[in-house]
């Protein structure tokens, strides 16, 4: 009797045993399937919301009245500036309400040395530039833009800026504590806000308690002057869904949790909409060999694009070339860059997003292999997709401090390794919480015990991502730095984390990603 009871106390132990390793063995995806089921926290973001209205149908072809640059005095193909005619026809395109600036095929210059240093603005909604092709419409800028501060290399323009003239507008604080991905929100007052607006939650505060959340188990560094002083910096921006009384429904999740003591607050969202840049190459005459901070020429004389203050705004299918940085979205959400080459000579950097929510990074080949690659910046960038882009082994992705979280690098492939992210050093860490690498393919040399937190820099430091089906050049990683490990040296199913959250979410893949990826 006595060994009946040992046997049957031992088949329990093991039964537990198994349920324990069970448990301990379910992935990270098998995580968010299941918190999406039950309502908890899942350990991923869901990243499923980025890009042009969330992803869930294509990049637009829009019917917007034409205004053909050649009506407007541009010569293609002559040499001479076709700057003049470019503002002209925006303005006219503006004060029509919307319009495609249409450049027929050719070479178009700007920036010549019979121009003044402005750049080319637009600030109004529905503005898309549109060309017959990569190989067929050039936009050649001919000359750099000096800095605008010339003790400040970085401070190039670039020679075409999308923006906004209206200023955000405070209109409430929050009041009710919310976990990160969930959707709702309480306010003090709701009554300025309503179905469709868009929305900047905002927070700076250097409680040492929110230092520890957002950055534990990094110990920051006296030199980290900006989170130490200033204090933790959110601003996420999202689409209302709806609104009943004081509390707000979000089209898309929150990606940080909220505790309403830190003072948290809501501003109107001031912004762009529908402006898209495609089917052209954006030509610039940078040959020189690149040296990092060597000069502003070096920085940024030749930055081509910047997106800011605008959502559901676009480039797609063009080419930048002979550049010192490509494009940029600023203070964005909502917005899609797909189809990207970078070609020609080395430059500063490739495409980023910063200060931005719900950015897609798709299809990007810098095949020039910029000293900063695609990645994410700084201004409290928060829900960024990089995926199925790729870079040569020489770089790698770009994290440039000033406090970017929640970023996705899916099916991302090129170089690994610690020496290209930027940043000053009173503005680190390089990147806050919940960096994910899903099925990332290595192609420089492999490294042994590779480390988010440098010992020979003052430079580079991570909280410990999450790493899931990392392969290719066989590196290892010191495994105290990392979240989570999962699969190293073998890429995971579901093979893209991205497209996958968009399936569950929307019950199927929508065709357009289909219709890309064969």
């Amino acid at each position: 009797m006595k060994s009946l009871w040992v046997i049957c106390i031992s088949l329990f132990i093991l039964n537990c045993q198994e349920k324990v390793t069970k448990i301990a063995k379910k992935t990270v995806w098998e995580d968010f399937v299941d918190a999406k089921k039950t309502g908890k926290t899942p350990i991923l973001p869901d990243f499923s919301y980025a890009g042009y209205k969330y992803s869930e149908v294509p990049l637009p072809n829009v019917k917007f009245k034409i205004f053909n640059i050649i009506e407007f005095g541009a010569n293609p193909n002559d040499t001479l500036s076709d700057k003049r005619a470019i503002i002209r026809a925006i303005k006219a395109a503006e004060k029509n309400g919307e319009g495609v600036i249409y450049f027929p095929k050719g070479k178009y210059y700007i920036n010549t040395y019979s121009d003044d240093n402005s750049i080319i603005a637009i600030t109004s909604s529905k503005i898309v530039f549109r060309g017959e092709g990569k190989t067929n419409t050039i936009l050649f800028f001919d000359k750099d833009l000096p800095p605008t501060d010339p003790k400040k290399m970085w401070s190039c323009p670039s020679a075409i800026k999308v923006h906004s003239l209206n200023k955000n507008e405070h209109v409430t604080k929050i009041t009710g504590n919310t976990k990160r991905e969930t959707f709702t929100i309480k306010v003090e007052d709701a009554s300025k806000i309503s179905k469709g607006d868009w929305i900047v939650l905002q927070v700076q505060n250097n409680s040492e308690d929110l230092v520890e959340y957002d950055l534990s188990p990094l110990v920051p560094d006296k030199e980290w002057k900006s989170i130490l002083d200033k204090g933790v910096k959110v601003n996420e921006k999202h689409q209302v869904a709806s609104v009943n009384g004081n509390t707000i429904t979000l089209v898309s999740p929150i990606h940080f949790d909220i505790q309403a003591k830190h003072n948290w607050t809501i501003s109107k969202f001031a912004h762009v909409d529908h402006v898209g840049f495609e089917n052209l190459t954006f030509e610039g005459n940078w040959t020189k060999e690149f040296v990092h901070h060597r000069s502003a020429q070096d920085d940024g004389g030749w930055s081509i694009l910047s997106i800011s203050n605008a959502v559901n705004s676009w480039v797609s299918n063009c080419t930048f070339k002979n550049i010192s940085r490509a494009l940029s979205f600023s203070s964005s959400a909502a917005c899609t860059a797909l189809n990207i080459d970078i070609e020609g000579a080395i430059g500063h950097a490739s495409i980023n997003s910063s200060g931005s929510t719900e950015i897609l990074l798709a299809k990007i080949n810098d095949n020039a292999g910029m000293h900063h690659t695609t990645g994410v910046g700084g201004g409290s960038n928060t829900g960024t997709v990089i995926w199925r882009s790729k870079h040569p082994s020489h770089t790698c992705f770009e994290a440039h401090a000033s406090q970017p979280r929640t970023t996705l690098f899916d099916n991302v492939e090129g170089g690994f390794f610690q020496g290209r992210a930027g940043g000053a050093r009173f503005n680190l860490p390089n990147h806050g919480r919940h960096l994910v690498l899903w099925n990332y393919k290595e192609t420089d040399d492999p490294e042994t015990n590779f480390r988010f937190v440098a010992t020979d820099t003052w430079y580079w430091r991570i909280v410990p991502p999450i790493i899931v089906g990392f392969h290719g050049s066989g590196t290892t990683f010191k495994e105290d730095e990392v979240q989570i490990l999962e699969s190293l040296g073998t890429p995971v199913k579901p093979e893209s984390l991205f497209e996958e959250q968009l399936k569950l979410r929307l019950g199927k893949l929508p065709r357009w990603i289909n219709d890309i990826n064969h």
